[in-house]
């Protein structure tokens, strides 16, 4: 039976669109046409992929952040979608965000600097589908008290955490014994020593396709000491109901213990465009994103605990996120300087948890007040970090 049209569609804007989460969000809107208008798309540096995509969607407004000459790069944007808005420099997807007037915004913008346009959105009091963990990381504090003071929403778009919303569904943190994010194990798993690993070994990902940082903090296990961290501010949950465990089959996401004992989990493939959609129509669920799983697919599911001192980097971010303050803004920072010199070849995958612990040990923890308090703790843990890289 073929659906009727949707008497309402809902406006759609997608920070980071040229990305994996942005390319997959478009691909959900693209099957969901009768519900979603794409109305905005902002993109980092990719010119030629924004353009490309404002040809095809036609939307209101354009952003680029980064452009060698901006001048021509806003030409360029305003022939791909004749009478669009285009913002174009820095700050350019926050503006964005704050202007578009789309109901519905996808943050799937790269490291720290997502944090803006997730303000900026629930200021105005839209819902915002989040993949930008680090919003939560380095400013979940504001970002909560934006939500309560706006009356947005917030949907995660990372799977664990979507995963946890639907074990959840709506329990109070007093009833939940045990929120457990999985991690695949990323490609490093069963590496003899990952310190030596090679940069073509960290990107070589078993399950996900991702860009390089988040990779690479995936096989440190990094990524999901970040993810606690988000899931301690997402749902109120204290740092010692929050745990993770390895498992390398990543059919299950997320697993709740409540207080009777009992257990919910939520299985699915491992397919971002699954979490995308869902944080697009909640609380309904639309047509299929991923074939479904099978009861028999869950013969022979492999979980195992994360040693203590096999993943320091895991274990930095966890101590971070129990310090609170500015600890996981700067922990943030230290860590994408710290990655990119690896990839770059500047350092070994083993001299990242070094790094990392001597920026920490230099910064005095306040306590986060405002957005450019923060611009400024990140700005001192990158120069830290690069110093701290030198001397390594």
């Amino acid at each position: 039976m073929m659906r009727g049209p949707s008497t309402t569609r809902r406006t759609l804007a997608v920070l980071g669109s040229t990305g994996s989460i942005g390319v997959q969000t478009l691909d959900v809107a693209a099957r969901e046409c009768e519900r979603l208008e794409v109305v905005a798309l902002a993109a980092g540096r990719s010119l030629e992929a924004l353009c490309a995509q404002a040809a095809q969607w036609r939307p209101s407004h354009l952003a680029l952040e980064h452009a060698a000459d901006p001048a021509a790069a806003k030409r360029a944007l305003a022939e791909a979608a004749p009478g669009a808005h285009v913002e174009v420099g820095e700050g350019s997807a926050a503006r964005l965000a704050a202007a578009c007037g789309a109901g519905l915004v996808v943050n799937g913008i790269v490291g720290a600097a997502g944090l803006p346009a997730s303000l900026a959105t629930l200021d105005r009091g839209a819902r915002l589908a989040l993949a930008n963990k680090e919003s939560m990381v380095v400013g979940g504090p504001l970002v909560r008290a934006s939500l309560a003071r706006a009356g947005g929403a917030l949907l995660p778009v990372d799977s664990e955490h979507s995963a946890a919303l639907q074990c959840l569904l709506g329990r109070t943190p007093a009833e939940v014994a045990k929120l457990t994010l999985t991690a695949s194990g990323g490609p490093l798993r069963k590496h003899p020593d990952w310190r030596r690993a090679t940069r073509a070994e960290v990107l070589a990902h078993p399950v996900w396709a991702m860009g390089a940082r988040i990779t690479t903090d995936s096989a440190t296990l990094f990524n999901k000491g970040l993810e606690i961290i988000e899931a301690h501010f997402l749902y109120d949950l204290p740092y010692e109901k929050l745990d993770a465990v390895i498992h390398p089959n990543a059919m299950v996401h997320a697993l709740a213990t409540f207080t009777d004992g009992s257990l919910m989990a939520q299985v699915a493939r491992a397919d971002m465009r699954l979490p995308i959609q869902l944080a697009l129509s909640w609380p309904e669920r639309w047509g299929e994103s991923v074939a479904p799983v099978t009861a028999l697919a869950l013969v022979g599911l492999e979980f195992e605990a994360i040693a203590p001192g096999r993943f320091p980097m895991f274990e930095l971010a966890l101590a971070a996120g129990r310090t609170g303050g500015t600890a996981p803004c700067v922990l943030n920072a230290a860590d994408e300087v710290a990655v990119q010199a690896f990839l770059d070849g500047a350092i070994a995958l083993g001299e990242l948890p070094g790094v990392l612990a001597r920026v920490l040990e230099q910064h005095t923890v306040q306590p986060v007040e405002s957005l450019e308090q923060l611009r400024e703790a990140d700005a001192w843990a990158r120069e830290a970090a690069r110093a701290a890289v030198v001397r390594t």
